[in-house]
């Protein structure tokens, strides 16, 4: 992935919190309805997180780090129920930019003082050392990055799975890229994200995974819960199931881990153009309104 380089611009969004607009992607870092409320609802309420708080130990990876809302929300959680926890987590980032600027603008200040001063000494340094707390921010293109992670045996209990929306950046929803990601994740680990695309979806599937909605907070879509194991998972509505049925289901694919966007989405076309699947079209007219946003 090239490093974006244009402007990320500062936006409003509906609960009060901010969050920014990348001209290189497109697209918003999250939902309109809510960047802090997103974090809470689909990442720390997704998997659960409350729950899993209780353990003596747990580990996070946080792909697609970004401001840090997600990490903010998930730390302020286990600090809050469970200070004596001992908590890894690990951060993926592409622009360092992103988290400097959270800290710069003050857009964390709504979590506790310490977790400000967390988010801030991985923005700076990438890495904080404290007693109940080892976390690692590590730049770069997380297809690169998450590699040695896997061989090193880091396992998640959380994998929070972030990147922007599948059409603008294919390089992360892979089957390839997915299986990595994957690799990081404990037998009775919890992976979510804020997307149903189904292209998305079938590579979690393709990396072993069973899939179930989970709420996606400020989306008229549910995001998905994946894990080892279907016990625990909520099932697809007929519409989701038959949805992966169709050309959107087509998964992308990058078997070297380092083609471009245009390459990733040109091969992903060509595939949908000789399937067998049912086109798109026929789903979409038999469930109007179609999912905003994942019928590619």
């Amino acid at each position: 992935m090239v490093l974006p380089h244009r402007s990320l611009t500062l936006e409003p969004t509906a609960d009060g919190s901010f969050t920014l607009f990348s001209e290189d992607f497109g697209e918003w870092f999250h939902s309109r309805g809510g960047a802090y409320t997103e974090a809470h609802i689909t990442y720390v309420e997704g998997t659960n997180l409350a729950s899993l708080a209780a353990a003596p130990r747990l580990t996070i990876l946080d792909v697609c780090y970004g401001l840090g809302y997600n990490t903010a929300a998930a730390l302020a959680t286990v600090t809050a129920l469970n200070p004596a926890c001992q908590v890894q987590l690990v951060g993926l980032e592409l622009d360092p930019r992103v988290p400097r600027q959270a800290v710069a603008q003050r857009l964390t200040s709504p979590w506790p003082q310490p977790i400000q001063a967390v988010l801030q000494q991985l923005a700076d340094h990438g890495s904080v050392h404290q007693p109940h707390l080892q976390a690692d921010l590590i730049l770069g293109d997380a297809r690169q990055t998450i590699q040695p992670l896997g061989q090193s045996g880091f396992q998640a209990d959380v994998i929070f799975l972030d990147p922007f929306s599948p059409p603008r950046c294919p390089e992360l929803w892979t089957v390839e890229f997915i299986q990595q990601v994957a690799h990081c994740l404990k037998p009775q680990g919890r992976l979510v994200t804020y997307s149903c695309a189904a292209a998305g979806r079938a590579a979690l599937q393709q990396a072993g995974l069973y899939i179930g909605p989970v709420a996606a907070s400020g989306r008229d879509w549910p995001g998905t819960l994946a894990q080892f194991s279907p016990v625990g998972l909520q099932p697809l509505s007929q519409r989701e199931r038959e949805h992966l049925l169709t050309r959107a289901a087509v998964p992308y694919r990058d078997s070297t881990l380092q083609d471009s966007a245009e390459m990733i989405r040109r091969r992903r076309q060509n595939e949908q153009n000789s399937s067998f699947l049912i086109p798109t079209s026929q789903w979409r007219k038999r469930w109007l309104p179609p999912i905003p946003g994942s019928s590619t």
